[in-house]
């Protein structure tokens, strides 16, 4: 794993402008980056979930705007950040003009810079492939690594360069795609959403290194 190139500027809010499907195919190969202090964390993005909005029964968005979900009906390229199951966050961006609901959940991250200060936060040592990996593989993994918090980060604009959070481009190129369903959910189950890098060790769940 090498650090992210020099390029460390903010995607633009067009980038998420469009249908989370594109997005999604787009955001794999990013780098997802967090400023603490003189400390840069960053993480390649390596597996992502697109939700749809109110044709989507899984998104949080299919009932309608709620004081909750409220940035995904905002602008495109702001972070939507919610609890689940009682013990941890997960990292959405949102996408689609403002006022059209459209989200991608980011479920899993490779690694690349300030891995002591995640390891630090996920409460775990690195002393070998396997102890990386459990670093950010997996949406509340990579959220408790980056000290991602609804508190702290929901509505974050994540194109704004004096962000704290933010995704960048590096220049990585991504030779191949994969697209499965989407995992943990129990609905809309059957929806081919959740884009892969095939082949990638960082992958969460099962049947990803093909």
């Amino acid at each position: 794993m090498k650090p992210p190139g020099a390029v460390r500027q903010p995607l633009p809010r067009i980038f998420f402008d469009v249908d989370p499907r594109r997005v999604s195919r787009a955001l794999l190969g990013k780098v997802l980056m967090r400023r603490e202090g003189k400390t840069l964390l960053a993480g390649r993005i390596v597996e992502v979930e697109a939700y749809l909005g109110a044709d989507d029964a899984a998104a949080h968005s299919a009932a309608g705007p709620t004081a909750r979900n409220a940035v995904l009906f905002g602008p495109p390229g702001h972070a939507y950040v919610y609890f689940i199951y009682g013990n941890h966050f997960c990292l959405n961006v949102s996408c689609l003009p403002d006022g059209v609901a459209g989200g991608i959940l980011f479920r899993a991250l490779e690694p690349l810079q300030g891995l002591e200060e995640m390891a630090q936060r996920r409460g775990i040592s690195i002393k070998g492939s396997r102890d990386l990996r459990s670093l950010t593989s997996g949406p509340g993994r990579l959220a408790e690594a980056f000290g991602i918090t609804r508190e702290r980060d929901n509505g974050k604009d994540l194109t704004a360069a004096s962000s704290d959070l933010w995704l960048a481009d590096d220049g990585f190129r991504v030779r191949r795609v994969q697209v499965t369903p989407r995992i943990g959910i129990n609905k809309a189950v059957e929806l081919p959403l959740r884009y892969i890098i095939a082949g990638n060790d960082f992958v969460s769940g099962r049947g990803n290194r093909q």
